[in-house]
């Protein structure tokens, strides 16, 4: 059966902004263009409609259609695996789902097979259900971790609908493991190469780029650059922690807060390296400034340790500004062949590699 034979429906966990997610979608949808897409809630402008989907419209779940949903859709999070449920696609061969939470769960029957993108599996329900729920009231707490416990066991359950998984990170591979045993491959989601594009000449400012919200850890950063004040840091991203980011900052850190993707491109081009403390099941920002020719110093877990390798920058092992401080230190010891860098970024994380790659996987399903 080959892919013009075959009816697709592409399942996307929530439609609501341009993301990492939303970017893996949109070759998803290029390589599909014929798919219907469905999702538990859109609210794309037209301009992000355009961007991600080619103007095409998704199928929604009744949360769509909830008082508040489109600002207030997560308050509907039990109802969530009931939705995904919900959706009709009973008249689809192949389902491919984006998923980072319940877009895996959707229903099939035996006749059809689901392939699954997975970003992670849900966060909130696994690995960080204590972090989620840490800052919540006593009553409350006991009904999110009663929620989030239940969502758990169906997101156990429903991995078993899934005919092959797909990881966007060794990190995450790990995690269908470990949380679903299951079994998957890994193919990393794909990086715009053509808009960052790489710059040879590097200025005397490290970079970090982010949502600035705590478990990114971007505090870590402006306090290790805050002991030293010999080296300049630019901060770019909004979030919660703005103002107190801005707050403690010393003279030699500016916090930018938000930018175009114009500007952000220039100072990822430009920075002496880039640098990164979050714990990310992939972490594309670090994919795109070793496109830019830009070493990356990044946390030694997670997805960074699929980007970073041995000649495009360097790890330090603890989320902490003492052990930050010794790797920009180790950094600036160091020499690095930025367009060796850049040119092994490109081949590694090439869109039409990742097309090639779930094509494949496809045909194999079929095979």
């Amino acid at each position: 059966m080959g892919k013009k034979d075959i009816k697709v429906a592409i399942v996307h966990d929530w439609l609501v902004t341009e993301g990492g997610a939303e970017r893996v979608l949109n070759r998803l949808v290029r390589l599909f263009p014929r798919a219907d897409i469905f999702s538990l809630v859109d609210f794309l402008n037209e301009k992000e409609r355009e961007n991600i989907l080619f103007g095409k419209r998704s199928t929604t779940s009744f949360i769509q259609y909830l008082p508040l949903a489109k600002r207030h859709f997560r308050h509907y999070l039990p109802l969530f695996p009931l939705a995904i449920e919900r959706l009709d696609l009973s008249g689809y061969d192949l389902i491919l789902s984006s998923s980072w939470a319940f877009a895996k769960g959707v229903r099939k029957k035996p006749t059809q097979k689901h392939l699954c993108y997975c970003h992670t599996p849900i966060r909130y329900a696994w690995d960080m259900m204590e972090e989620y729920t840490a800052n919540l009231s006593w009553p409350k707490r006991a009904i999110v971790r009663y929620v989030l416990q239940r969502i758990r066991q169906w997101d156990k359950a429903t991995s078993q609908r899934v005919d092959r998984f797909v990881a966007n990170s060794q990190f995450v591979a790990d995690r269908i493991k470990n949380y679903y045993h299951k079994k998957s491959l890994v193919v990393h989601p794909p990086v715009e190469i053509e808009k960052f594009s790489f710059w040879p000449k590097k200025k005397e400012f490290y970079l970090t780029l982010s949502r600035l919200v705590p478990y990114k850890k971007t505090q870590i950063i402006v306090e290790a650059f805050n002991q030293m004040p010999d080296k300049k840091l630019i901060v770019i991203g909004d979030g919660p922690e703005f103002k107190r980011l801005r707050t403690i900052a010393k003279r030699n850190v500016e916090i930018m807060g938000y930018q175009p993707q114009k500007v952000v491109v220039e100072y990822m081009q430009r920075a002496k390296a880039f640098v990164y403390a979050a714990l990310e099941d992939f972490g594309i920002v670090m994919a795109e400034a070793l496109c830019c020719g830009t070493p990356v110093i990044a946390y030694a877990q997670g997805g960074a340790k699929d980007i970073v390798e041995a000649d495009s920058g360097l790890f330090f092992h603890s989320q902490t500004p003492q052990a930050l401080i010794k790797a920009v230190r180790d950094f600036e010891g160091r020499v690095f062949d930025h367009h060796a860098i850049s040119q092994r970024a490109r081949e590694r994380f090439d869109p039409t590699l990742f097309e090639q790659r779930i094509l494949q996987i496809v045909e194999e399903l079929y095979g």
